[in-house]
């Protein structure tokens, strides 16, 4: 499986959490997204258990959920709209919820609802590659492993080998939205610019303005806005206009 990004270019992935605001939401989210200039988007699955994030998208699992928001309801509204979406949507949430539904089952839902690939941070790398690497070839999905500091380089070029799409790079050992978070740490960004790795590097973690974006990208492929953009959804009752700007003042 090729690339879904082109190198050249610094790439903007959002995140948002599925079932926020409302259970509805979804779709408008999806094309606000697009329209506004976004390179791609990531949707988180609600979870009961979210342990890598922060309070701001644990608080929007909890609202999600109470909302209704199901993998399966989910995958639906994605299907509805997947011929209006051409920017690639990544799924990431926890591997309990995906094992429940079924691994193959979602893998094959995921590609007829239009899904490029997953994010299951809390799938070994071990187990992936025995049990899981070749049911996601099978439908054509990419899958991306995350990196911290703290990785070694040789295990760094390890889990890029396993995923495709792109790298995951967290920007601090930290949950997301930290406002503590080490944003640039110049000694791992130049790391991971020197390995030759296969996949562009997508920074994510701590993202909150168009310096920050700039900053982080300046050795890197893109980076990953999460917690800024939940926190207009969760608190904005004008939140499409909230969320074009802010997306606009990222891209512009």
């Amino acid at each position: 499986m090729s690339n879904l990004y082109n190198k050249k270019m610094k790439k903007l992935n959002i995140y948002f959490t599925a079932g926020i605001p409302q259970l509805e939401d979804t779709a408008d989210i999806i094309q606000l997204i697009q329209d506004s200039g976004a390179d791609m988007i990531e949707i988180g699955m609600p979870y009961s258990d979210p342990v890598a994030d922060g309070p701001v998208i644990q608080k929007a699992h909890e609202l999600a959920l109470q909302n209704g928001m199901t993998i399966e309801k989910l995958l639906s509204q994605l299907k509805a709209i997947k011929d209006r979406i051409k920017i690639p949507i990544i799924l990431m949430g926890y591997i309990n919820p995906v094992l429940s539904f079924g691994f193959e089952k979602f893998c094959a839902a995921c590609s007829e609802s239009g899904v490029s690939g997953l994010i299951l941070p809390d799938l070994p790398p071990i187990e992936f590659e025995k049990n899981y690497q070749h049911i996601l070839k099978q439908y054509n999905l990419n899958f991306t492993f995350l990196v911290t500091p703290e990785t070694s380089d040789e295990r760094m070029i390890y889990l890029d080998s396993l995923s495709s799409g792109f790298l995951y790079a967290v920007s601090s050992s930290s949950t997301t939205g930290n406002e503590n978070a080490v944003l640039k740490n110049e000694d791992y960004l130049s790391r991971l610019a020197a390995l030759p790795l296969k996949n562009p590097v997508m920074i994510g973690f701590g993202i909150k303005s168009k310096d920050d974006f700039e900053n982080v990208t300046e050795k890197a492929d893109g980076g990953i806005i999460g917690t800024a953009f939940v926190n207009i959804l969760l608190q904005d009752r004008d939140w499409k206009k909230r969320a074009i700007d802010f997306i606009h003042s990222i891209k512009g």
